[in-house]
């Protein structure tokens, strides 16, 4: 089952992920359905001072909502904070510190906010990959304790919240990754087998799914989604993060040499964001996992790093629905 659905991954992330994925998809984009502004309206951004997060953040703030920047790091949240500010001239930008993995932190970080702010948009972005098993001060496994329970005990929390306004929503970033792995029911903090860090945080991956399938079903008054960025290299993904190289054959993950996709390293999805860049690249050497020769692979010129996020402000912005999947 496992190589199938390697196999499987592998082709639909061939098809839908890269460069010739983005081309297919933007015959159907409408610009025009992007040219709105949001005055009026509050969005929570989880890990919004870096990558895709921050792009997010900054696009909105731009276009006049009320942005919250739900973040761990309270020096590297300040930075980002300050810089949406500056660039987008918002100042109703709001900074909350609060560690996903900690439930309790949680439950009483939206004890407080529902007290003082209103909500129409809740985007579960923040999310981890740790290589090696690591437990919070919970006893919780790390990547599930931020990138399962903490969504689910945030956008939980944040129900009542979001069914008091008018068109509510919540976006996950999920990932395409997620199709390498079943639901598994029997051992969700992945104690009865090996620890595989990739394979974890697919299986997080595929938890969010499912999730996001239970919340609409249970609450129909907002309008939930999941949606894959692409190809972004994020400050996530390094140094220690999963770098991957497309092999011959198959997929090997987190040891591999990284994808240079052309974009700044430091920059991520707001690099996208912001116009024509280097191009696009393809993995250098061979695997060093597996020393077969890598396979050369187009992916997203940063202005399809651009359209992919598009495509989630899409959902966000327009009311337009997506799917889950």
């Amino acid at each position: 089952m496992l190589l199938y659905r390697s196999a499987a991954w592998f082709a639909k992330g061939l098809r839908e992920y890269t460069k010739s994925g983005y081309e297919s998809a933007s015959k159907d984009f409408v610009p025009d359905d992007l040219e709105v502004q949001v005055p009026g309206r509050a969005f929570m951004v989880t890990g919004g001072n870096s990558g895709i997060g921050k792009a997010t953040a900054m696009e909105i703030a731009k276009r006049g909502g009320t942005v919250h920047l739900v973040c761990r790091d309270h020096s590297r949240a300040e930075g980002a904070k300050a810089e949406i500010i500056r660039e987008s001239g918002n100042q109703n930008i709001f900074l909350h510190i609060v560690d996903l993995s900690l439930p309790k932190s949680v439950w009483k970080f939206v004890e407080n906010f529902k007290q003082e702010h209103t909500l129409n948009v809740l985007i579960n972005n923040a999310g981890c990959m740790v290589n090696k098993r690591e437990l919070t001060e919970d006893g919780l496994e790390k990547n599930f304790a931020t990138n399962t329970l903490g969504v689910y005990v945030l956008t939980t929390a944040l129900i009542p919240v979001l069914e008091k306004e008018h068109d509510p929503r919540v976006i996950t970033v999920s990932s395409g990754g997620m199709l390498v792995q079943k639901l598994n029911t029997d051992d969700p903090q992945s104690e009865r087998t090996a620890f595989d860090g990739t394979m974890v945080y697919a299986q997080n991956k595929r938890q969010q799914v499912v999730l996001t399938e239970r919340w609409a079903r249970a609450h129909p008054a907002i309008h939930f989604s999941c949606m894959h960025p692409g190809w972004v290299d994020t400050p996530g993904h390094h140094p220690d993060g999963p770098h991957i190289n497309l092999c011959a054959g198959r997929v090997c993950a987190p040891r591999c040499a990284a994808v240079d996709a052309g974009l700044p390293r430091q920059a991520g999805g707001q690099a996208a964001l912001r116009g024509p860049g280097r191009g696009h690249g393809a993995v250098a050497g061979p695997c060093p996992r597996c020393h077969r020769p890598a396979q050369r692979l187009l992916l997203p010129r940063p202005e399809t790093g651009a359209h992919t996020l598009a495509s989630c402000e899409d959902i966000v912005l327009t009311g337009r629905r997506g799917e889950t999947h």
